[in-house]
């Protein structure tokens, strides 16, 4: 992919592989990421596919049914927003109830469509440490005590 592309095209391909990703499609994402991308979310921060490729392999390990929706996106160039919901099970607890977690990404694209870095947006206290036994109810009163 040494050529640049459409960034509109580049965006709808990303946005059909987050929306269909399965365990497969981490072999294959340096269709996707430059070699040297750079991801960041509110539990990594790496660098380099195969650290990229970890964390999706990661996420396929430890959760069940791990799905996204992208929302929206907004695009200027290279620059791109995608808001997600994010569907999955936990396998230790909860099972069988779906869990929900709202968030967007900001992507930047290479000249050839690829992603060069990642950034995801979302609340971890609210998304998933207050659905989390022991440490919810201490958040939840965490959070209680900071509006009052």
């Amino acid at each position: 992919m040494d050529r640049p592309v459409n960034p509109g095209a580049a965006v709808d391909r990303i946005v059909a592989l987050f929306e269909g990703m399965t365990p497969e499609h981490v072999r294959a994402l340096d269709a996707y990421y430059t070699i040297d991308a750079w991801f960041k979310d509110p539990f990594n921060e790496v660098r380099g596919l195969p650290a990229v490729q970890r964390i999706y392999a990661h996420m396929f390990e430890a959760l069940d049914a791990p799905r996204f929706t992208v929302t929206a996106r907004i695009q200027q160039g290279s620059e791109v927003f995608l808001a997600w919901d994010f569907r999955f099970g936990f396998r230790n607890f909860r099972r069988g109830q779906e869990q929900l977690v709202r968030g967007g990404s900001h992507l930047t694209l290479a000249p050839d469509g690829r992603i060069a870095s990642h950034r995801d947006y979302w609340d971890a206290a609210e998304e998933v440490y207050e659905k989390l036994p022991v440490l919810g109810n201490l958040m939840r009163w965490l959070k209680r005590r900071a509006a009052s």
